[in-house]
């Protein structure tokens, strides 16, 4: 062997074995320590990490547990045909007032023009708005169902939804069925401006004339529902009832942080917490939402 090879392996085996600051190598423990099993990654489209606990499972294994996790109870963010699946009898529905598409009425544009982010999400998605209406039945009793999307602009009410609402509510009074609402929303859609916040009013009014024929309306509230949608519809259910864990309010708790400028409480704004203080009337586990809505119709019915 060489000189040089012989005084580079000395050097080599000093670095490495002494606490020299100098070494070229030497195992330090800072920066990001995380743990190896929080760091798998998934295939999209194949698995689902739940966000609470962490618990990966495939998509298979969750949409048989109706996407709640099985190891921590966490009910995932899931679209409005997955609750009709869910709800109805053999997830067999009538899809109602399929037609209606929304207009870009005040040429409003942000970091794009509204038309064309609506031309966007039509292209890119099956939907024609934030909100579908469904009719079928429940265990042999009929139902309404308005299912709002979060995937379709953070599920915001604009003039579509609230005009697919009152038919809706309409269709109810004319075949003489309960209605239900499932809200999933950040608010009111800001692109349409007055005509957005007209909907508060109009899909209000809608439920007094649901009163009036003497038809219950149950609204069902999911994570997240804030913003217009509890400054109307949403909390004037002659049931108010919500998914376990679903975020609720009007504005979100960082804005109600800096407000106030103090510490909200423990699971401020959780479905637990709303029941607490009187807000719903129950919390419904998705495994059990179909039966209990049964026998919630039949309660009213008799």
């Amino acid at each position: 062997m060489s000189k040089e090879i012989e005084d580079f392996d000395a050097d080599l085996s000093g670095s490495a074995g002494t606490d020299d600051k100098t070494g070229w190598f030497k195992r330090i423990k800072k920066g990001i320590l995380t743990k190896t099993s929080e760091k798998r990654e998934t295939l999209e489209g194949l698995w689902t990490k739940c966000p609470e606990c962490n618990y990966i499972s495939t998509q298979t294994e969750l949409k048989e547990q109706q996407y709640v996790c099985p190891k921590c109870g966490y009910h995932h963010r899931i679209t409005s045909l997955q609750y009709y699946e869910i709800i109805f009898d053999n997830g067999e529905y009538t899809e109602l007032f399929d037609n209606i598409r929304g207009r870009d009425f005040l040429g409003f544009t942000d970091l794009k023009p509204y038309k064309k982010r609506l031309e966007d999400f039509w292209s890119k998605t099956d939907m024609d708005d934030s909100m579908r209406v469904a009719v079928g039945q429940i265990e042999g009793e009929g139902m309404v169902i308005a299912a709002m999307d979060f995937a379709f602009i953070g599920g915001s009410l604009g003039s579509v939804a609230g005009e697919k609402f009152a038919r809706a509510v309409d269709y109810a009074i004319a075949h003489r069925l309960p209605f239900m609402c499932i809200c999933k929303s950040g608010g009111a859609r800001m692109m349409e401006s007055a005509f957005s916040l007209m909907q508060l009013a109009k899909t209000s009014g809608k439920l007094s004339q649901l009163t009036d024929a003497q038809l219950p309306y149950i609204s069902f509230l999911t994570d997240p529902s804030f913003g217009g949608i509890t400054a109307s519809f949403g909390m004037l259910g002659d049931l108010n009832i919500a998914e376990p864990g679903a975020l609720i309010g009007f504005a979100g708790p960082r804005v109600i942080k800096e407000t106030i400028k103090k510490d909200l409480p423990d699971g401020f704004q959780r479905s637990e917490f709303l029941l607490e203080h009187g807000f719903l009337d129950f919390i419904v586990n998705r495994h059990d939402l179909k039966h209990r809505l049964a026998v919630v119709i039949r309660h009213f019915r008799n």
